[in-house]
């Protein structure tokens, strides 16, 4: 049976508030002389970063150490972050954030750090502030290698004596403080101004702030202790250390416990010092080393590691001897009930009112109880209680039993975080599983993912990575077969785990990368093959250089925009004959890359498309595309240089001998324009007119044997030609020169189109002249048409005609007209 809770109890401000000892783990030969080392412990129930020398570093857990070996410069400080990586500074500027295998990231803090040089550093969770050998600040944010930003400058002539930051996450300002303690006063330093606080009792050896960020402690050199808010408005507390009488040499650390209460460490003894100066004083073998948590401090001796902590209220209110809460009566009730008394009963009766405040007054003793015997007796006390509700919610009584058993499993001593209720539901579940998988506690991680009902993918995949970091491939042949046996065997290993897993949506491209990262191409590539979604899988094949195999998985796809990120990025990395050459090799299979690449190139680049289908042999779609080109240009000669480039494509291919020679005549038609431009001294404009249209304007221009040479060179069909100067010259009004051309020979067109064109142009009278040579049956309808009526009357009684005669007077515009080719038809009675 376990020791009662109340055994470590000891009380302060006249019994009032009691605090505890915890031996959360007996270490004993685990540890050297801590006194020897420089020191750094993280939050949460994290290692220890212990240093000797500037060549080596170790980072003790429970049951296992870490060395990181170092051979970059003087380290000035190094500190751990919120995911147990640990932070190593240097001099020059230089740090490196390390996870506990030993990789590390490295970054630097600038050129002005690397110049000056880095005199000091303060580490905290989430960032880190720089003091440079310029005695400013450099605050640097998160761990990605973010830009150091310079805090206000505070003017400093000499180094401070001690210095400390709040973090943002416990500032009201959101943004980092830095308190240094400069001759009797304190500055607060902030990225906008630096504040002179006109304090009187320093120097200060040592500043601590609380983990709220509310309260200081302040250590002078007379040996006062110094408790102030952070706003310096207030004072809450003051103790001399130089009359405690047991205490030897110099303070060693000033740390807080929880938030309430602080501890001043010497060698071999540790000091609590309350609100109201009382004290509780805590014995050691050897040198210590305090560690502040966010509800109270942990203490590592040579033998033990201790968590002093104040007594939680829930705790305080069941255990207290004498207590009268509800929790209290609850737990005793309980107990009576387990030993047959009627006295239980009783109990219950009198706290009906307040059993559910009861009932959860003991589940949350229970979560701050260490012992698991302790755990277990008060979650039976609430669960008696839970009996006599008729509605009471037991989420919460649920949420502790699983909550509990993930802690029992992580405070096991071969596991080794000593993580506390508290702790725990402000770091949350997800931190610890990731604070298990950086130790390459897998199976541990897994099973607490799988008990919340959490996603496994975290695990899986760092799971996966230390597995390809672990394992190294075995040559089983020879050539590019030598890894082949040890990289399936690891690949089937991942997939297989992770199917029977339930296939959870772990993305294999995260874990290929890795592959590829320790070397392991042939890996990376296997996995990549179970990769369902190709946008994670194109990027990587491209970073791997598996430029085909990343084409044929973007076609696959079925995404455009996945083919043209992987076309461009090729056509960027790759020279243009081996981009070609990729996809024309791909045959049928990269077709649709082949088809989407002609319509990009299109419509942004011409000249690739022209080398793609110079490459691909294609010579009638680089004709079309000369003569695309062509369409759109301006100058003479280079139109007529593309007319002649696809002339030449086209004659490359034996079936388009037509069409060469199109491009022939073509090329020789702009080249006469050309020169007719030039007669014209450039006032007439011929290039890119078509035969007809070259022939018209040549006309129109008086320039008729250059019209009749266009005809002859071009061999235009006589019909079209007459009808082409016939529309000219009515066009210029030439009625002369019309009925002349008209006189030249015998019309190939007839003599009605010269009619019917010429009234449609609104020229009747010119138009009259011609009827007499159209046929005679169709005489009659043209003269009407050129409105003649009386013609039209005489056409129709020369040819005795009195039915068309009757059909035209139904025509007629007027009256007089009717009645005139009335008589004229009584008269051919």
């Amino acid at each position: 049976m376990s020791e009662h809770p109340t055994t470590s109890w000891q009380a302060m401000q006249n019994g009032t508030v009691f605090y505890r000892r915890q031996q959360l783990y007996s270490i004993l030969g685990k540890l050297p002389d801590l006194g020897d080392y420089i020191i750094a412990g993280c939050r949460y129930g994290g290692p220890l970063a212990m240093m000797r020398d500037n060549t080596k570093l170790i980072a003790v857990g429970r049951e296992k150490v870490y060395y990181f070996l170092w051979d970059h410069g003087r380290i000035i400080r190094f500190g751990w972050t919120l995911n147990e990586q640990l932070v190593v500074l240097n001099e020059e500027g230089v740090y490196r954030v390390y996870d506990l295998q030993g990789e590390y990231q490295q970054y630097s803090l600038g050129t002005e750090a690397s110049e000056v040089g880095v005199v000091d550093a303060r580490i905290y969770e989430n960032g880190m502030v720089a003091l440079t050998g310029s005695l400013t600040l450099l605050e640097v944010k998160g761990w990605e290698g973010a830009r150091p930003m310079t805090l206000a400058n505070p003017n400093l002539t000499d180094p401070p004596m001690s210095w400390a930051i709040i973090p943002p996450d416990s500032n009201i300002s959101r943004h980092v403080e830095v308190l240094l303690s400069v001759e009797n006063t304190i500055y607060t330093v902030d990225n906008l101004e630096s504040v002179d606080q006109r304090l009187s009792q320093g120097p200060f050896t040592h500043l601590s702030p609380s983990p709220n960020g509310k309260s200081l402690a302040l250590l002078n050199a007379s040996g006062t202790l110094l408790v102030i808010s952070s706003d310096f408005q207030r004072r809450m507390a003051e103790f001399d250390t130089l009359n405690v009488p047991s205490a030897q040499g110099n303070v060693k650390q000033v740390e807080w416990c929880g938030n309430d209460a602080i501890v001043v460490t010497w060698d071999s003894l540790a000091v609590l010092v309350g609100p109201f100066a009382d004290t509780l004083q805590y014995y050691y073998v050897g040198s210590t080393f305090a560690i502040t948590e966010t509800d109270g401090v942990r203490i590592l001796g040579t033998d033990v590691c201790d968590l002093i902590q104040k007594v939680p209220s829930s705790t305080l209110s069941i255990f207290r001897p004498g207590s009268t809460s509800p929790a209290a009566i609850l737990y005793d009730a309980w107990e009576s009930f387990s030993q047959r008394s009627p006295k239980s009963d009783e109990s219950i009766r009198s706290i009906r009112p307040e059993l559910a405040t009861a009932v959860d007054g003991c589940i949350d003793a229970a979560g701050q109880e260490w012992e698991p015997y302790w755990q277990r007796r008060l979650l039976s006390a609430a669960k008696f209680g839970q009996g006599f509700l008729d509605l009471y919610d037991p989420t919460d009584f649920i949420n502790m039993g699983q909550t509990l058993k993930v802690l029992n499993a992580v405070r096991f001593y071969e596991i080794g975080i000593p993580l506390t209720y508290a702790q725990y539901s402000y770091t949350s579940p997800t931190h610890l599983i990731s604070r298990l998988t950086s130790r390459n506690m897998h199976l541990l991680a897994l099973r607490i993912s799988t008990f919340l009902s959490l996603k496994p993918d975290v695990v899986l995949k760092h799971w996966a990575s230390a597995k390809i970091m672990r394992t190294r491939p075995v040559a089983s042949g020879t050539g590019k077969d030598a890894e082949l046996d040890s990289d399936d065997e690891v690949c089937r290993l991942i997939v297989d785990k992770f199917k029977q897993l339930g296939d959870v949506e772990v993305s294999y491209a995260e874990i290929a990368k890795r592959a590829w990262e320790v070397g392991r191409t042939g890996l990376a590539t296997k996995l990549l093959d179970h990769e369902k979604r190709a946008s994670d899988q194109v990027p990587l094949l491209l970073s791997m250089k598996e430029d085909r195999l990343a084409l044929q998985k973007a076609v696959d796809s079925g995404d455009t925009d996945l083919v043209y990120q992987v076309l461009l990025h090729l056509h960027k990395h790759l020279t243009l004959g081996s981009f070609f050459r990729l996809i024309e090799d791909g045959g049928e299979q990269l077709a649709p890359a082949s088809r989407l690449l002609q319509v990009y190139a299109r419509e942004q680049d011409r000249d690739m498309l022209r080398d793609f289908y110079y490459s691909d042999d294609r010579r009638v779609e680089s004709a079309v595309l000369a003569l695309e080109e062509a369409s759109h240009m301006v100058d003479p000669s280079a139109r007529i240089a593309a007319v002649k480039s696809a002339q030449k494509f086209f004659s490359e291919d034996k079936d388009r001998n037509f069409e060469a020679k199109m491009m022939d005549e073509y090329s020789r038609l702009l080249t006469l324009q050309q020169q007719l431009e030039a007669e014209a001294d450039g006032k007439v404009v011929f290039f890119g007119q078509s035969v007809n249209e070259t022939i018209r304007t040549c006309i129109v221009n008086g320039m008729l044997k250059r019209a009749d040479k266009v005809k002859s060179d071009f061999k235009v069909p006589d019909k079209r030609f007459w009808y082409t100067k016939l529309y000219a010259l009515t066009e210029v009004r030439d009625f002369e020169g019309l009925d002349a051309f008209s006189k030249s020979k015998r019309s190939p067109i007839g003599y009605e189109s010269f009619v019917r064109h010429l009234v449609e142009k609104g020229h009747n009278k010119e138009a009259v002249a011609y009827v007499a040579r159209c046929d005679p049956p169709k005489r009659a309808d043209l003269y009407a048409e050129c409105d003649e009526w009386r013609m039209v009357g005489k056409e129709c009684k020369d040819r005795g005609d009195k039915a068309k005669l009757e059909q035209l007077r139904k025509k007629c515009p007027n009256s007089l007209i009717a009645r005139e080719l009335e008589q004229i038809a009584i008269s051919m009675k």
